[in-house]
């Protein structure tokens, strides 16, 4: 295997961006979420799965460099499900998150919602994400799929209520002008989408707070099942979960709050919807890779703080756990 400029050496399975650090991981993120692999040919893509089975096997051609094995591992991961081996459909894809998913927020920014509007995108919001989430989900182990559908369900009737609510409330408050009512009813897609996925995080995965998740130690061996490290889990993946629409709902509508001001828009009200969507896509492509890379994905806790038989069970002083999908 040849050695290539810029490039680590290559390690089948493993990340090529340190992931102990927080630049790393975001790295590594934005080579999960490159929207690039969207076009990538079936036959691209079994060229790039060939070339890491010889690899896997000792059989690789010469003069194949580490760059080209890792952009055949970028492709192989942003296409196919680590655990099942199928492929999964594009617009549920994690590269494929932010290009489906802009049009979705575009409509839940949309000014002067009515009821059904409201409703309507906040139920494809909703359902784009556990779209993803069941796409992306661990295989490794059977799940009920009535465990997605109670975290489904959950989230679309949360996300649908606060939102209706919000909305209700706001047009019955008499105190406001007409012009900051429709100010603030721009930012009331955030906490119905924020409350919706912590909703969901909770019932989709109520059962590891009382079943535990596996903990290892540094040789990757399991010591054994944590209920605290549950608890720590769930609690990152919501933080993420709330972190992630806070850019892509809030910043938008203060940004266009401030360019419908302008003599541009104002004169060229059609250039409205082209510019918010273009202001949405960019707080999205921000967004994403630096929510999923607040916390790593196998996360470190003390062993002195997790339960006395799995402190007991090993003499590391540190064990890891994964945290689970963003």
């Amino acid at each position: 295997m040849a050695a290539s400029a810029g490039y680590p050496p290559f390690q089948l399975g493993k990340p090529r961006f340190e992931q102990t650090s927080f630049y790393g991981r975001f790295r590594h993120f934005l080579d999960i979420i490159d929207p690039r692999t969207l076009f990538v040919t079936k036959s691209h893509l079994k060229e790039a799965v060939q070339l890491l089975e010889d690899y896997k096997h000792g059989t690789l051609p010469p003069g194949v460099t580490s760059k080209e094995l890792w952009r055949a591992q970028k492709i192989k991961q942003a296409i196919i499900h680590p655990d099942t081996n199928e492929t999964i459909f594009m617009p549920f894809r994690m590269s494929g998150y932010i290009p489906f998913g802009t049009p979705i927020v575009v409509g839940l920014l949309l000014p002067n919602q009515t009821l059904a509007s409201t409703i309507f995108w906040q139920w494809l919001n909703q359902s784009h994400n556990a779209c993803v989430n069941y796409a992306n989900r661990n295989a490794t182990k059977p799940s009920a799929t009535s465990k997605f559908i109670q975290g489904y369900l959950g989230a679309v009737v949360s996300a649908v209520s606060i939102a209706v609510g919000l909305n209700v409330l706001i047009q019955r408050a008499n105190q406001f002008t007409p012009a900051t009512r429709l100010l603030i009813q721009r930012f009331v897609p955030f906490p119905a989408v924020a409350s919706a996925n912590i909703c969901n995080v909770v019932l989709m995965r109520h059962a590891e707070l009382e079943e535990g998740i596996d903990v290892l130690d540094g040789d990757g061996n399991i010591v054994g099942s944590s209920r605290i490290a549950a608890k720590h889990a769930l609690l990152e993946t919501a933080l993420t979960r709330v972190v992630l629409p806070m850019p892509i709902l809030v910043l938008p509508p203060i940004i266009m709050s401030l360019l419908e001001k302008s003599a541009l828009l104002r004169s060229r009200p059609r250039m409205i919807l082209p510019v918010q969507s273009f202001v949405c896509l960019a707080a999205f492509g921000l967004a994403l890779p630096l929510a999923i890379s607040l916390f790593p994905q196998m996360s470190e806790i003390e062993t002195s703080r997790l339960e006395p038989e799995i402190s007991g069970a090993t003499t590391s002083k540190t064990v890891v756990y994964n945290k689970g999908l963003k």
